[in-house]
């Protein structure tokens, strides 16, 4: 399904090919990262002139040369450019280049700093927060970015069930929002939590928003440009085509280094791959072993190859069912028997994983959490592990009456024998690859297994009619948002209705940890509470984590001058947790335009960035500029 504590250090990286950086680059990278950092904790940027957005060719023209255009080959649809609805990380993404939030992640060590809010403090009960809005910044037509522009988004999400689609979680427990004035935003809460320093929610412009009357209602690619406060502006979308953003030369950090950022749709990724070695595009994310190896000594092209914030997950349908109990879709019925849900676990080879699919480009999966966010990770105890045993499966799953017939085929209860559906994202190489692992490891078991790989899992996921699934989420550097999709709350309202839930999950104990954990300040306690939300899932057999896969991209060295990872050492630059990778690239010098057009389609224009650095003799010269979370 497509689905954001102070920073941990990351993980090392697996053995996996890697390109080193040039020195200028690795040096260039460094230095943006800590200028923008010093930019987001001094936050001394001058105020944005009340102006709409210049045009490309406006900007191009005052500085003498052709427009800037950074193109990014992307395969994920986008799921809505409503931000109160989008979980895609392709629309995640995307909003955090239209749309401030009221804190950031610092992109050296995932620490919290400022957004729209410089700064916050509780009250001594922890259920007052106070939080200054900055003065310096504009929505991309001109009018102030206010406290009211945020208590109005987090109200709206409050008051409309609908509305907090995507990000509902975060406002669940809060009693009242106000603006006190322009600069001055305070929020009760009914009890303490514990992320009031990384709600990832996209504000929204109140003056524009207000007079839709139905905000769920919203495409927000109906009319262009759309309005904005962040460092890049949407000025074109074509669904499963293109998403064209322009740089904002308003916005408070310094406008981005490239005047556009334009995200092209590749549903095939070997052609993504010609396209960067043809220059058609700049940036390719997403790259097999395969893919990465034939690049790796390519002349003018960078692989990036970090330890991801993903994990890679086969999910069970534990039975559909609404908050109210009411049961929907077809789910096999023999998924509820626990015995069941662990013998398929067991038939699973994850080393074979991580080595045949992944080739090292991955760490075996075993946690919820990656291991990149090392404060939360959670590995079982060696009494505790499933182990890789299908010897042990094939008796575990007789000792449940699931035995065979003289065909060595697994009968169900209802005398049929058992076959899985297993939902397959068409565009993820990934998911094909190991759904073929599974026939086979499924079959030495007398189960079936029909692999149904499509270009949108969305409408049967949501509709309870698949019974395994592969499932994946970017994880921020606070979890709660991930921890939160399987709760309780986050089933739907009415069957086939979209709900914040992941898998229909519904685990009284999982809850009771939960809350505890959103109500704990003190980050070891709180770490421990999670860690037992992750043992819980593990013991329950839903979520078999396979992997966590590397990010694993690419980029032409002589288009993208420097370009910022997330953490600063070895980080990711596609789907960071905030916008610094867009906002802090740089064309490379001299400027050469990407040539020709895309082949097929085109997707998200993503905001180019801004940030001109140079490194030498000891000195960087950063020109101002810096995720889903955000999640997938």
């Amino acid at each position: 399904m497509e689905p954001e504590p102070p920073g941990p250090a990351p993980s090392p990286t697996p053995p996996a090919t890697r390109r080193t950086l040039p020195v200028t680059v690795r040096c260039a990278l460094r230095g943006a990262a800590l200028a923008a950092s010093l930019a987001l904790l001094s936050a001394t940027v001058a105020p944005a002139a009340s102006t709409p957005a210049v045009t490309t060719d406006a900007a191009a023209a005052e500085r003498g040369g052709p427009p800037r255009t950074l193109k990014v080959a992307v395969s994920q649809s986008v799921d809505s450019l409503n931000p109160f609805l989008a979980s895609r990380l392709i629309s995640t993404s995307v909003h955090r280049l239209m749309y401030e939030y009221l804190t950031n992640y610092d992109p050296v060590d995932n620490r919290t700093v400022p957004g729209l809010a410089t700064s916050w403090r509780p009250s001594a009960d922890k259920l007052t927060w106070t939080y200054t809005i900055r003065s310096d910044a504009r929505w991309s037509d001109g009018v102030p970015v206010t406290a009211d522009d945020v208590a109005w988004t987090f109200r709206t999400m409050m008051t409309d069930e609908a509305a907090g689609a995507a990000n509902g979680s975060y406002v669940g427990n809060f009693r009242e929002v106000t603006a006190r004035s322009p600069t001055v935003l305070v929020i009760t809460l009914r009890t303490p939590q514990a992320t009031m320093t990384a709600l990832d929610v996209p504000i929204v412009p109140r003056h524009v928003w207000e007079k839709t009357g139905d905000v769920v209602g919203v495409t927000n690619d109906d009319g262009f440009p759309v309005v904005g406060s962040g460092p890049f502006v949407l000025v074109d979308y074509e669904p499963d085509s293109y998403v064209r953003l322009r740089a904002n030369p308003d916005f408070w950090r310094g406008a981005p280094g490239f005047d556009e950022l334009l995200l092209t749709y590749y549903k095939d990724g070997d052609a993504a791959v010609a396209a960067l070695r043809k220059g058609e595009v700049s940036f390719v994310q997403g790259l097999t072993p395969a893919q990465a190896r034939s690049l790796a000594d390519e002349p003018h092209i960078t692989v990036n190859d970090a330890p991801g914030r993903r994990f890679y997950a086969l999910a069970t349908n534990p039975g559909a069912r609404t908050r109210d109990g009411r049961r929907f879709g077809d789910g096999h019925p023999s998924l509820l028997d626990p015995r069941v849900r662990r013998a398929l676990f067991m038939a699973v080879d994850r080393d074979a994983l991580v080595d045949r699919v992944f080739q090292g480009h991955a760490v075996r999966g075993e946690g919820y959490l990656p291991p990149r966010f090392a404060a939360y990770h959670w590995r079982p105890s060696a009494e505790q592990r499933v182990p890789h045993d299908p010897a042990g499966a094939a008796r575990l799953l007789d000792r449940a009456g699931y035995r065979k017939n003289a065909d060595g085929q697994r009968i169900g209860a209802d005398g049929e024998p058992i076959t899985y559906r297993v939902l397959c994202h068409a565009t993820d190489p990934n998911d094909k690859a190991i759904g073929r692992y599974l026939q086979e490891w499924y079959a030495e078991l007398g189960i079936g297994v029909e692999v149904e790989c499509l270009d949108n899992v969305t409408d049967p996921w949501t509709a309870g009619e698949y019974d395994l699934a592969f499932d994946g989420w970017s994880v921020n550097p606070d979890p709660d948002f991930v921890l939160a999709l399987h709760t309780c709350a986050a089933l739907p309202e009415s069957p086939g209705v979209p709900g914040a839930t992941d898998n229909f999950l519904c685990d009284r104990r999982y809850d009771e940890l939960y809350a505890r954990q959103l109500a704990e300040y003190e980050p070891d306690r709180r770490a421990e509470l999670v860690r037992q939300m992750q043992s819980r899932l593990y013991d329950t057999g839903y979520m078999n984590v396979l992997a966590y896969p590397n990010a694993v991209e690419a980029y032409r060295s002589d288009r993208i001058g420097s370009i910022t990872t997330m953490p600063a050492a070895a980080g990711n630059i596609y789907g960071q947790d905030g916008y610094w990778s867009w906002w802090s690239a740089t064309p490379a010098r001299p400027y050469r335009p990407d040539g020709g057009a895309a082949p097929g389609r085109v997707l998200v224009g993503l905001a180019a960035t801004g940030a001109v650095l140079a490194c030498g003799a000891g000195a960087v010269a950063l020109r101002r500029r810096a995720t889903v979370d955000d999640r997938e």
